[in-house]
C-alpha cells in the first residue's frame, strides 16, 4: 500500500464528533416581526434633560446656600448687637454702682456729671449710639456723627425714656433701632437721669442684604457657566449613544450590515460592543428564518407539483387511477408528516414545551427498548439500563430516543444490530443509540441538525424519504432539557447518537410514609 493511500483511508476513518451544545451557540430564536410603527410623540431630547437637572439641582443647591447664608448672618447681626446693648448697659452699671471718677478719684456731683463723664469715654461702633438724658431733659449726645439721627429728635428720646420696658425697637425713617436704657437715680431714689444705648440693626442688614445679592449675581453667572458646560460634556457623553440610535435607524430588515465603530474602554464602548454582538445575533436570525423559509417553501412545494402533475396525466384506466390516487395519498402524507414536525418544532419555543416530573428510569428504558423493537427488522441490543430516578419529561425523551432509532434503521440493512441503552455518570443522564450503519461524515456532522438538512451518506445506501427535521425535533427536545445531543461516528463503522440531560439529576428515592398504630 502506497503512503497516499494510507493517508486517504487514515483520513476517512477518521472519527466523527458532534454536539449540539457547541452548534447552539450559533443557533439564534427567530426575530419576531415588527408591529405598527407607533406615532412619534413629542421627546424631549436626553442631552436637554441632563442639562435641565442637572442645572435644577444647582440651582436648588445655590438658592439654599444664599437663604442659609443670609439667615446666618441676619442671626449673627442680631446676637451682635444684643451682646453690644448688653456689654454697654453693663458698663455704665459698673461705673454708677461705683460712683467715683476715675479721672478726678472723686464722687460724681449729680447724674449729669455721671453721664456726661461715661459718654465722653466711650468708643463706639459704628452703628451704636450712645445718649443720656439729665432728669430736666437735657440731652448729652457722643462724641462724633450719630449712624442714625437720634440726639436731633426729641420726640423719639422722650418715647424711650418714657417707655416702662428697658428694652425695645424703635422704628425711624432710617431704619429701625434696638434699644436698652438704665435709669440714673440719686442717693434717696429720686430720677436723675437717663443712659440711652442704641444699636442701628438695619443698617448691618443693609450690609448683609448687600452681600447676598453680590452672592445671588455670582451663583447665577456660575449657574449660566455651569448650564453650557454640561450641554457639553452631555454632548461628549451622548455622542456614542446617538451614534447607536442613528445606526440602530440606518438599519433594515435587507441589510444589517452596519456596525458601531467602539473606542476606549468605558461603559459606552461595552454598550458599543453590545449591539454589534446584538446586530451580529439578528442578521444571522434573520439569515436563518430566510434559509428556513426557502427551505420549508421548497419542501411543501415538491409533494404539491407532484400530486398537480399525477392529477393533471391521470386518464380513465381504473389502474392508473388507483396508482396516481396512492401516490397522491403517500405525498399528501409527507406533507402532513412535515407539517407536524414544524408544528412541534414551534411548539419547543414555548415554555410548557416539556413537563418535567421524577420518572423510573428501568421502567422508562425498558418501555423504550420495547417500542424500539417494533420499528424494524433490525438485532436489537439493551446495552445499559440506568437505576435510579430522573426528573425529566418521559414521552418527548421517548419521542426523541423513537426518533433516533428509526434513523439508525432507515440507514442499516435488514438483521443489522442497533445498540440502545441508558446511564447515570457524572456528566448526567444519557440515553443513546448507536448503529453499524455507513456512519457520518466530517463535512455533514453539523449540517444534519439543521432543519431540511439531510447531509449524504459518501455513496452508502441513503434514504432520503424524510424531510430533514427529525434531529432538529431531537435536538429541540434536548435542549428544553437544558441539555444536548452528541454524535460520534466513523465513517463506514456506524455512528453513535446520545441524548445528555445534565441538570436531570437523580432525585432522592420516595420513602414509605409509616402510621403509628
Amino acid at each position: 500500500m502506497t503512503r497516499a493511500a494510507a493517508a486517504s483511508r487514515a483520513s476517512v476513518a477518521a472519527p466523527t464528533h458532534v454536539s449540539t451544545r457547541d452548534l447552539a451557540l450559533q443557533r439564534k430564536p427567530e426575530v419576531q416581526r415588527e408591529g405598527r410603527p407607533r406615532r412619534r410623540r413629542f421627546v424631549v431630547p436626553a442631552r436637554l434633560r441632563i442639562m435641565a437637572w442637572l442645572v435644577l439641582l444647582l440651582f436648588i443647591a445655590l438658592v439654599t446656600v444664599v437663604i442659609v447664608t443670609r439667615n446666618l448672618l441676619i442671626s449673627e447681626a442680631e446676637q451682635e448687637a444684643s451682646a453690644s446693648l448688653v456689654q454697654e448697659t453693663e458698663e455704665f452699671l459698673q461705673v454708677a454702682t461705683a460712683g467715683v471718677d476715675r479721672a478726678t478719684d472723686q464722687p460724681y456731683r449729680d447724674g449729669r456729671d455721671l453721664l456726661a463723664s461715661h459718654i465722653q469715654r466711650q468708643y463706639t461702633d459704628e452703628d451704636e449710639i450712645l445718649l443720656g438724658v439729665t432728669a430736666d431733659g437735657e440731652i448729652l449726645p457722643q462724641p462724633g456723627r450719630e449712624p442714625v439721627a437720634l440726639a436731633s429728635r426729641d420726640n423719639r428720646l422722650v418715647q424711650i425714656v418714657r417707655d416702662p420696658d428697658s428694652a425695645g425697637i424703635l422704628p425711624t425713617r432710617d431704619g429701625r433701632l434696638r434699644w436698652q436704657k438704665v435709669p440714673v437715680v440719686t442717693a434717696d431714689g429720686r430720677p436723675d437721669g437717663t443712659f440711652i444705648v442704641a444699636y442701628a440693626i438695619d443698617r448691618e442688614i443693609e450690609d448683609i442684604n448687600d452681600t447676598i445679592t453680590l452672592l445671588a449675581v455670582v451663583s447665577l453667572i456660575g449657574l449660566l457657566i455651569a448650564a453650557g458646560a454640561s450641554w457639553v460634556v452631555s454632548g461628549q457623553i451622548l455622542a456614542p449613544v446617538n451614534l447607536v440610535r442613528r445606526t440602530a435607524a440606518e438599519i433594515t430588515h435587507d441589510d444589517l450590515t452596519e456596525r458601531i465603530p467602539v473606542h476606549g474602554r468605558d461603559d459606552v464602548a461595552a454598550l458599543s460592543e453590545q449591539f454589534n454582538a446584538m446586530l451580529d445575533r439578528l442578521e444571522q436570525a434573520f439569515g436563518t428564518q430566510r434559509q428556513f423559509l426557502d427551505d420549508a417553501s421548497h419542501e411543501l412545494r415538491t409533494p404539491i407539483t407532484i400530486i398537480r402533475g399525477n392529477l393533471e396525466l391521470m386518464e380513465e384506466n381504473p389502474a392508473e387511477r388507483a396508482e396516481v390516487v396512492r401516490l397522491c395519498t403517500d405525498e399528501l402524507d409527507r406533507m402532513s408528516r412535515i407539517v407536524e414536525d414544524l408544528l412541534l418544532l414551534a411548539k419547543s419555543e414555548r415554555p410548557d414545551f416539556v413537563r418535567p416530573e421524577p420518572v423510573d428510569l428501568v421502567d422508562l428504558t425498558s418501555d423504550i427498548d420495547a417500542k424500539l423493537r417494533a420499528i424494524g427488522p433490525r438485532r436489537w441490543q439493551l446495552a445499559a439500563i440506568a437505576e435510579g430516578e430522573a426528573v425529566i419529561d418521559a414521552q418527548r425523551v421517548t419521542q426523541a430516543v423513537v426518533q433516533l432509532a428509526q434513523n439508525a434503521v432507515q440507514h442499516t440493512n435488514p438483521g443489522a444490530e442497533i445498540r440502545f441503552g441508558s446511564s447515570i455518570d457524572d456528566g448526567g443522564l444519557s440515553f443513546w443509540i448507536s448503529d453499524t450503519g455507513p456512519g457520518v461524515r466530517h463535512e455533514d456532522g453539523p449540517a444534519i441538525f439543521q432543519r431540511f438538512s439531510r447531509g449524504s451518506t459518501g455513496g452508502a445506501r441513503a434514504h432520503r424519504t424524510g424531510a430533514g427535521l427529525g434531529l432538529s425535533i431531537v435536538t429541540a427536545i434536548a435542549e428544553a432539557h437544558d441539555g444536548w445531543v452528541e454524535l460520534l461516528s466513523v465513517p463506514g463503522e456506524g455512528a453513535t447518537f446520545t441524548l445528555r440531560f445534565r441538570n436531570a439529576t437523580p432525585a432522592p428515592p420516595l420513602q414509605e410514609e409509616t402510621v403509628d398504630a
